[in-house]
């Protein structure tokens, strides 16, 4: 019910628009590092203080127009050279569909190979998010045709599909994150289940420890968490083979406590206007995110914003049902 409910209002753009022009009011401003290049690099900064690293994500996604893959890709450009600029110790998350993978395949992949060869200069990792399944394959596609002549790139193994033992093994040379994944898929391509993710999740992190080049295991779950660290010193496992990693403003007091105990940890770190779908399918791929910050981001002008949006929602929900009868 909650998954469907957050699922909905991250697609509400209505609600979006909303959210762009008031965020920072409504505390947006913990869940995502800045809405500019400048605040983020300063974010960055504290964290680095921390001996924490950063993956950091021009927020927005789904472009259907050149001129706004465009101008994405020369803010993640911008960004890039930001970066080296303050010499941070950070590197660069994207979606293909920001960058035009729903536009034009060669497009995209135009877009893509700009933006890797600049990092690359600068010795800065490029890491490509995968997005639901519909573009799977594609955003796939793209990272073959880049590690031809790139190796600073890497991707998202999303533990619900079926497939991901398959494409864990075809690219274990890669540095990969693995999640659980944060989309809402059907039964015929994803395991439906918290018990069988969870399960496939633990599967997948094991194995990639154990035979690939360096995994990135993003997750909020202290369970799990506990679970990796008493495998990999079973498993005589360096620290510089993995890594923790947590989204920005989530968990904090842990994201300090794991960086403190020697571990490799990384906050993703969004940044820009555009956070209302991605903090949405935060909590809609685990509503017990909401928990996390709901201390650090909620008050009560937020609460009340979120409650008629939810409202709207299950009103929209049951006007459908109504009109189906």
């Amino acid at each position: 019910m909650l998954k469907d409910l957050f699922m909905g209002l991250s697609q509400n753009q209505l609600l979006n628009s909303a959210a762009k022009k008031y965020g920072l009011k409504l505390g947006a401003q913990n869940v995502v590092a800045g809405t500019n290049i400048e605040e983020t690099i300063k974010s960055i900064k504290e964290l680095n203080s921390h001996g924490i690293s950063c993956t950091v994500d021009n927020l927005g996604e789904f472009v259907y127009e050149k001129e706004e893959a465009t101008e994405a890709k020369e803010q993640i450009l911008k960004v890039i050279e930001a970066i080296h600029e303050n010499n941070v110790d950070a590197h660069i998350s994207l979606k293909p569909t920001q960058l035009g993978l729903d536009i034009d395949y060669t497009f995209c992949l135009n877009n893509l190979e700009e933006i890797v060869e600049k990092a690359s200069k600068y010795n800065i990792h490029v890491n490509i998010d995968m997005e639901d399944n519909s573009h799977l394959q594609p955003s796939f596609d793209l990272l073959d045709e880049l590690s031809r002549n790139y190796d600073n790139v890497g991707t998202v193994i999303q533990a619900y599909f079926y497939r991901a033992e398959e494409d864990i093994q075809k690219y274990k040379n890669f540095r990969l994150r693995i999640v659980k994944g944060a989309y809402k898929e059907p039964k015929e391509f994803a395991y439906q289940e918290k018990k069988e993710i969870d399960e496939n999740f633990i599967k997948l992190i094991e194995w990639h420890l154990l035979n690939g080049k360096f995994t990135s295991i993003a997750t909020h779950d202290h369970n799990i968490i506990n679970h990796v660290k008493k495998f990999v010193k079973a498993n005589n496992i360096p620290n510089d083979k993995f890594e923790f990693q947590m989204l920005y403003g989530f968990r904090r007091e842990m994201q300090l406590q794991l960086a403190s105990e020697g571990y490799n940890f990384c906050t993703y770190v969004p940044f820009g206007s555009d956070w209302y779908g991605y903090f949405m399918r935060r909590l809609a791929e685990r509503p017990q995110n909401l928990n996390l910050v709901v201390k650090q981001v909620f008050n009560k002008k937020t609460n009340t914003v979120i409650g008629v949006a939810a409202g709207a929602f299950l009103l929209g929900r049951l006007t459908k049902k109504n009109k189906k009868k």
